[in-house]
């Protein structure tokens, strides 16, 4: 597939909730007052006014986290969380732009970016989970308790993502090609197909690092205990996986939900709810985030080499001191 037509697809998922809505409702006449009754308004994508008080209060805490990692990211010189990070800039950005959603409910443009940046930047989030699996094997030396291999965990798991994202995107595309009811509501359901792949191939992962865990408490007990008595309890590599558990529940409860949403439709109860866009994905998202503002991965593993190899190549790369 070309980069060109990839990316005709992508575009496609996001604007098929506008332009599908657009279909149905494109001779109705347009309410004098927009703000009066939003959950009746055909032009108004969300059906209510989004709040500046709650969008101000997501926006503010989620960009609080971003910086914060930012500041991580630096301070300890490991990139591979670097995904989460720069999710947490576009997922932020995604709800800045609720402000304007709240000023111009009916506008298309409007609602497309919001769209984008809150439903696409998860996958980074998600990404930052399949490499810190492997690194965190890595560093422990037990990446043959792993059910797939360590270097190709994050391939194998992103791989499927970016396959059921394009499930997705082809529902949206042929939901767009046509106007007629019966193709539309088909692209709908190759779509929520795409969306409950994703969630099950997370699920499957999550299976993996639960029986990762199980495996090295079973048959490593030297290695699950290796800092007990070395480290404070909040620097043990052991807290890293119950930040992990933390995080993992969090986008599964975001997940969850957005299936449920798409399988009633667009314009659902779930969909045109506020209530419902921030319990159940903008704060289990931010918990996911926030909790690796705490526990921030490479305090615990570094960029994942083993403690063992890392004091070798420390003592390889220490200048040679000249004997007199």
């Amino acid at each position: 597939m070309s980069i060109s037509r990839a990316f005709s697809l992508v575009a496609s998922v996001l604007l098929f909730p506008s332009f599908a809505h657009a279909a149905h409702h494109t001779n109705l006449p347009r309410p004098a007052n927009p703000f009066l009754h939003p959950n009746l308004d055909p032009f108004n994508p969300l059906r209510y006014i989004a709040s500046n008080v709650l969008t101000a209060i997501a926006f503010s805490l989620v960009m609080a986290v971003a910086l914060t990692q930012t500041f991580w990211t630096y301070k300890y010189r490991a990139k591979f969380m670097l995904a989460m990070t720069i999710g947490c800039y576009t997922f932020a950005l995604g709800l800045a732009t609720r402000f304007g959603m709240h000023v111009h409910p009916e506008s298309k443009g409007i609602y497309i970016a919001e769209y984008l940046f809150t439903v696409l930047s998860p996958c980074a989030f998600i990404a930052a989970e399949y490499v810190l699996l492997g690194r965190l094997a890595r560093y422990l030396e037990a990446d043959r308790h792993l059910l797939v291999n360590p270097r190709r965990i994050t391939i194998v798991f992103i791989s499927s993502d970016i396959t059921t994202f394009l499930i997705q995107a082809a529902g949206g595309s042929v939901s767009i090609a046509s106007n007629t009811p019966s193709v539309i509501l088909a692209g709908s359901h190759i779509f929520l197909a795409g969306l409950v792949l994703q969630l099950a191939s997370f699920l499957v992962f999550t299976c993996i690092f639960f029986v990762f865990i199980h495996r090295v408490r079973t048959h490593e007990p030297a290695i699950w205990k290796v800092d007990a008595g070395k480290k404070h309890w909040f620097r043990d590599w052991r807290t890293l996986v119950g930040a992990m558990i933390f995080s993992f529940i969090g986008i599964l409860i975001r997940s969850g939900y957005r299936v449920a949403e798409l399988s009633q439709g667009f314009f659902g109860h779930l969909a045109t709810t506020e209530a419902f866009f921030y319990g159940l994905d903008t704060i289990p998202l931010f918990l996911a985030i926030s909790v690796y503002v705490v526990c921030w991965p490479p305090a615990y593993i570094g960029n994942g080499t083993p403690p063992g190899k890392a004091a070798e190549a420390s003592i390889d790369s220490a200048p040679a001191v000249k004997e007199e």
